[in-house]
């Protein structure tokens, strides 16, 4: 006689409960104990009637195995975080690989390699990217031209403040004009050109050169 296939629901006549119950407790109960001699394995099983009756079985020492138990779950829920954290980086990582892939062929394609396979609209668009860029390249050198001016116009009139102060210091007249002034200045005809140009070497004081330039009476 075959016997019938049982389903996995409650048993709802209490007495047909409690002998399924009486007899799959001791088939566990049994199945424990030969898996931890056979199998030198570590078991612990604990049961609980449906009163609250306790029925266990332990290979070693139930509460050795229990402990063991909870700090191998403990050490599995600090694992846990970082093997997630561990996967969420290297799809990260996998992600902006693509990404400087894609970047490193928009790069080739502005350098004007790999064109061979664009169409005319992705040819038009690098077009008027490198127009843009040249655009804002050349606006940036007029920037840097302008600023480098306007310092090389400061350090000028800074030069000039410190040479009129240094004229007055030695009783000689500031110079006025800016160095364009200086080189197109025109000498009179009737002016001696000993007197205004001196080419000689002088070493001392503006007071004693004065007195040398002055005639001899």
């Amino acid at each position: 006689m075959v016997r019938g296939k049982t389903q996995m629901k409650r048993i709802e006549n209490a007495t047909s409960r409690q002998v399924t119950f009486s007899k799959r407790r001791n088939g566990l109960l049994k199945k424990a104990y030969e898996l931890s001699v056979l199998c030198d394995a570590e078991v612990a099983l604990i049961i609980f009637s449906p009163r609250g009756k306790l029925y266990e079985f332990s290979s070693s020492s139930m509460q050795a195995t229990i402990d063991r138990y909870l700090k191998h779950a403990k050490d599995n829920q600090t694992k846990k975080p970082v093997e997630q954290n561990s996967q969420h980086l290297k799809q990260e990582a996998a992600e902006m690989i693509k990404k400087i892939e894609i970047l490193e062929v928009s790069r080739r394609k502005l350098l004007g390699e790999g064109l061979g396979s664009c169409t005319i609209e992705e040819l038009k668009d690098i077009e008027q990217q490198l127009e843009r860029s040249v655009i804002n390249v050349r606006a940036r050198k007029t920037q840097v031209f302008n600023e480098q001016i306007e310092r090389l116009k400061e350090k000028e009139k800074a030069l000039v403040a410190e040479n009129s102060k240094l004229s007055e210091k030695c009783g000689l007249m500031p110079w006025q004009g800016s160095n364009e002034q200086r080189e197109t200045a025109v000498v009179p005809e009737d002016s001696n050109p000993i007197s205004d140009v001196e080419t000689e070497l002088f070493i001392g004081p503006p007071e004693k050169r004065t007195r040398l330039l002055l005639p001899q009476n």
